[in-house]
């Protein structure tokens, strides 16, 4: 399921990075390392963010029919100046608004090589999304900054990174997914602020095949509770299960086998 269009998930890439630069030039330590991903710094994760949105701008720009190498990114890695926050949100600005440009100009159903199985400008739209935003939390949780996002937003990102875990499983037989298998296991997710029209809530189903889910309300082996940005954070390891913001119910060993396998971004 797809809650937002192109033009939708271009602005919300455009948002995003406005968010992201407004922590880089906060006055937050550039050098201390992120707690959700602590092999970068949060210097070093504003420039991989900012180089995976470059090197999707050169493949959807040039219609790329295979994957490129990140080498071939021109200013891919950011500016040479370290520290540099004025230096890196200048950087950043300009990627936002690179990427953004080529993305609208080629709309949604531009041929694309993509690893997904959706070949298509419209997929790295969406995914660029979600980079975004998941990344930005990674990089507010380090600056000690509060984190908000648009319900929708939140909850079209949940449905995208089921999607990706079922993509893995059924195409990565190295990957870690391939063993969330087994009949007779399922988790629910609750967004407990979510609306009606929002439908904030999914069952996910382990099964002996290819992980099933589905939005809506229905008895799990264990559910996973609370506001909907904190659940999706927790989704992606960025929240541990024991934070205050959220409530786990039923058995929490099979949540805490996804997670563990579950592993993507």
């Amino acid at each position: 399921m797809t809650l937002l269009g192109h033009d939708r998930y271009c602005a919300e890439i455009a948002h995003q990075v406005g968010l992201l630069r407004a922590v880089v030039v906060s006055g937050a330590d550039l050098s201390a390392t992120v707690p959700t991903c602590p092999d970068w710094s949060l210097e070093q994760l504003v420039r991989h963010t900012g180089g995976a949105l470059r090197w999707v701008e050169l493949m959807v720009r040039t219609r790329a029919e295979a994957e490129l190498p990140e080498e071939r990114v021109p200013s891919g890695g950011g500016p040479k100046a370290r520290g540099d926050a004025a230096a890196l949100d200048a950087w950043l600005a300009e990627t936002g608004e690179m990427i953004v440009r080529t993305l609208r100009e080629a709309g949604p159903d531009t041929k694309v090589w993509a690893w997904a199985g959706i070949p298509t400008s419209g997929f790295w739209a969406r995914r660029m999304t979600h980079e975004l935003t998941i990344h930005r939390a990674d990089a507010t949780l380090a600056a000690g900054l509060p984190y908000e996002l648009a319900p929708e937003v939140a909850a079209d990102a949940i449905d995208e990174w089921l999607q990706i875990v079922e993509f893995a499983q059924r195409t990565m037989p190295d990957d870690a997914a391939v063993e969330l298998r087994g009949p007779g296991r399922s988790i629910h997710l609750h967004a407990t602020d979510g609306t009606p029209e929002l439908n904030a809530e999914w069952v996910v189903e382990l099964t002996e095949g290819v992980l099933a889910w589905r939005r809506g309300h229905e008895k799990a082996t264990v559910a996973l509770r609370g506001p909907l940005t904190a659940v999706l954070l927790t989704f992606y390891r960025r929240l541990p299960l024991d934070s205050p913001e959220v409530e786990v119910l039923g058995e929490r060993e099979l949540l805490e086998f996804w997670l563990e396998r579950a592993t993507f971004g």
